[in-house]
């Protein structure tokens, strides 16, 4: 049964609530406070301009085990060549921009409202959300943002303005996560790209059991690849 939330303080329903599609509460804010209340129960917001905030919680869920990446050969050469450099946290504010304002193939619109950048841009600010970018000769040509609680990151967006861009944005994203030996990465729901680089579909209840073991773990924060 979808829940309808106060604007504050925001107290979200069980996942098991959410609707076939996942929807599972309409209303409340984007506060520091509500999103972490949010991610910490694997909920997530994703809504346009024309409606009211919708928290979702999909059933099955879409994740990739950093052991998983799939390399392909021609992104193993564009990563070996040193083409593009890497930077963590430097221009977040740009990411999210981007990630919001370039087109996408068979999208019509973005889901990144400004209400959704303000919010994630204080998310990053309170030392919760992240950006990996992708830069070419000190132009940010990709990147990506997301969520990172305990030893979970939970992937949001990413964009590329050159080949292969936000790939490597993703490889050096599995890197970091491997190394500050985190569980999993969300990749919320299922895309065929995302599967091509072997992410996977879990139940919920799977998801919930495997998010709560990792958000009992201590977080690293030392986010800068």
């Amino acid at each position: 049964m979808i829940s309808y939330l106060p604007h504050y303080p925001v107290s979200f329903p069980s996942p098991e609530a959410a609707d076939e599609d996942g929807l599972l509460a309409i209303g409340g804010d984007l506060s520091v406070s509500t999103l972490l209340k949010a991610y910490s129960a694997g909920i997530f917001p994703w809504y346009n301009e024309d409606s009211p905030i919708l928290w979702w919680s999909p059933d099955p869920r879409f994740i990739l085990l950093p052991e998983n990446l799939k390399v392909s050969k021609s992104l193993a050469k564009t990563i070996k060549s040193g083409k593009f450099s890497i930077a963590y946290d430097r221009d977040f504010p740009s990411v999210i921009e981007h990630c919001g304002n370039v087109p996408r193939k068979g999208e019509d619109g973005t889901w990144i409202t400004p209400e959704m950048k303000k919010a994630y841009i204080a998310f990053h600010k309170a030392g919760y959300a992240h950006s990996v970018e992708v830069y070419l000769e000190a132009k940010l040509v990709g990147g990506l943002y997301g969520v990172a609680l305990g030893r979970v990151f939970f992937g949001e967006s990413m964009f590329h303005l050159e080949t292969d861009a936000s790939k490597v944005a993703l490889y050096y994203l599995v890197e970091t996560v491997k190394k500050l030996n985190f569980h999993f990465i969300d990749a919320q729901v299922s895309t065929d790209h995302m599967k091509r680089m072997g992410a996977t579909e879990i139940r919920r209840k799977e998801f919930t059991a495997r998010l709560q073991r990792a958000l009992n773990q201590p977080a690293n924060n030392n986010w800068n690849g």
